[in-house]
């Protein structure tokens, strides 16, 4: 081989290996980051025994590690809240939205951590990186009041606010889960036709009903299309065009102004006020109000379900404007409605997580938000009074409170597939609003009759402990 050969293939041999080097320099330096964030990253099963533990108000531990194994003590209770770790199936819920937090700094994606981990190793000072606590703002004996009410019934819902900030004081959706073991049954919750997995309180979307009445009668009062002395009369039906629309169980209030109208819950005088307002007013309150637009939560949540606009007409806003026809919402935008209302006409930014604490600081917190003012305080004051007249001597006397006075709204949603769905919603005291709760119980009927007192039970012992 002559020297011009060996000298080109050196050359060759030496450029393959820069190539190499680079390549090698890019993936340690450059793409480690972004690779040692995967979920499926291998190394990240190594950290869980490190993982940071997510915590109560109070203070009571909801996850933690104990050797190998993730725990969860309140079990099935906070299950869809709180979510699952497995290294086989995932992750959900806080578990899955606050991974980067819980998990413990990964230094195969930082060169220079590396570096001063096997210094500090020379050292002799190095120990195991921990991951932050998450600290929510879940209360455990609210929780545990909303879930056993809840689990009376096969499928239902509930979310527990504090109206002036937006902290969700409890979450829960049945059926549930036991998250400590969930490895071993999840092919059997895979496969469930209840959907235990499901987290109905945010992903369920379900007709609002006549709960959807506080929307409705907010927009027409703050839009002056009503005032509190408006009247309506209620035959039993509504003649739209070639379409007949019935109150519920062909009941009639026969003529009554504003207040009564709500209390009585007639879908014939509130279909007429939803189309006095029209469909542009309509549209405009659902916008201000963020209806059908992405909410800004901890978690994932659905997307209310509106129907466009172009595709309205009469017989659909009609009935839109007693919570029915293409109109779908989740039980956290409902208990949303009812915070803004108690809130003064202030929608607050709702949230799960108050703050993170790493080695013993708070690396980061949450602060009180507003997502829109949709209707005036004037406004919110009349629909209070309303929702109180609803519990003193309307459809939802099952939710009085013994020396609190509760402002609240009942709703029966019809479906296609079955019973109607049962609603609640309301907030408490109504004078200066603590607490809000909405609850929904799937295909048993009347909201009065099942999803009332669950709220009544959450309400009271939410007023317990928040003040």
């Amino acid at each position: 081989m002559t020297n011009r050969s060996i000298r080109t293939l050196s050359g060759f041999f030496v450029a393959f290996f820069a190539v190499l080097a680079l390549r090698q320099a890019y993936v340690q330096i450059v793409a480690a980051p972004s690779i040692a964030a995967r979920p499926n990253n291998p190394r990240h099963v190594l950290l869980d025994d490190f993982r940071g533990r997510i915590l109560a108000s109070d203070g009571t531990v909801l996850a933690h590690t104990v050797g190998s194994q993730r725990l969860y003590p309140l079990g099935a209770a906070a299950a869809q809240a709180v979510g699952y770790l497995s290294a086989r199936y995932g992750q959900s819920g806080i578990e899955e939205a606050f991974d980067g937090a819980l998990t413990p700094p990964d230094s195969s994606g930082d060169t220079l951590a590396q570096i001063a981990s096997l210094a500090a190793a020379l050292r002799g000072s190095a120990r195991a990186a921990q991951g932050a606590d998450v600290v929510t703002t879940i209360e455990p004996a609210i929780q545990n009041v909303l879930f056993s009410s809840l689990s009376r019934y096969p499928r239902a819902a509930g979310v527990v606010l504090d109206p002036r900030s937006g902290a969700v004081l409890a979450l829960a959706s049945v059926p549930s889960y036991d998250p400590n073991q969930f490895d071993s049954e999840f092919p059997a919750l895979r496969d469930d036709p209840e959907s235990p997995l499901l987290d109905r309180a945010t992903d369920g979307l379900y007709p609002p009903g006549s709960t959807f009445k506080l929307f409705t009668a907010a927009a027409a009062l703050d839009s002056g299309t009503v005032t509190m002395d408006s009247h309506f009369d209620d035959p039993g039906y509504l003649a739209i065009g070639n379409f007949l629309l019935h109150d519920n169980e062909s009941e009639a209030t026969g003529y009554q102004d504003l207040t009564n109208a709500f209390a009585l819950s007639s879908n014939v005088d509130f279909a007429q006020i939803a189309l006095r307002m029209g469909t542009q007013t309509f549209y405009r309150y659902l916008d201000r109000w963020g209806i059908g637009a992405p909410l800004d939560f901890d978690l994932p949540v659905q997307t209310d379900r509106v129907p466009p606009q172009s595709s309205i007409v009469p017989g659909e806003l009609a009935q839109m404007g007693f919570g029915q026809g293409a109109l779908l919402m989740t039980p956290l935008r409902m208990a949303l409605l009812a915070s803004t209302i108690a809130n003064a006409g202030s929608e607050p930014r709702p949230y799960l997580v108050r703050e993170i604490v790493r080695n013993g600081s708070t690396a980061s917190g949450a602060t009180a938000a507003t997502l829109a003012n949709p209707v005036s305080a004037e406004t919110a004051a009349k629909v209070t009074s309303m929702m109180v007249a609803v519990v003193q001597r309307g459809t939802g006397t099952p939710a009085r409170l013994p020396d609190v006075t509760v402002a609240g709204k009942t709703g029966t949603a019809t479906n296609p597939r079955g019973r109607s769905h049962a609603w609640f919603v309301c907030f408490a005291p109504a004078a200066s609003p603590r607490v809000a709760v909405a609850v929904v119980v799937e295909n048993v009927g009347y909201g009065a009759t099942y999803a009332a007192p669950i709220a009544r039970a959450a309400l009271a012992a939410a007023l317990e402990r928040v003040r």
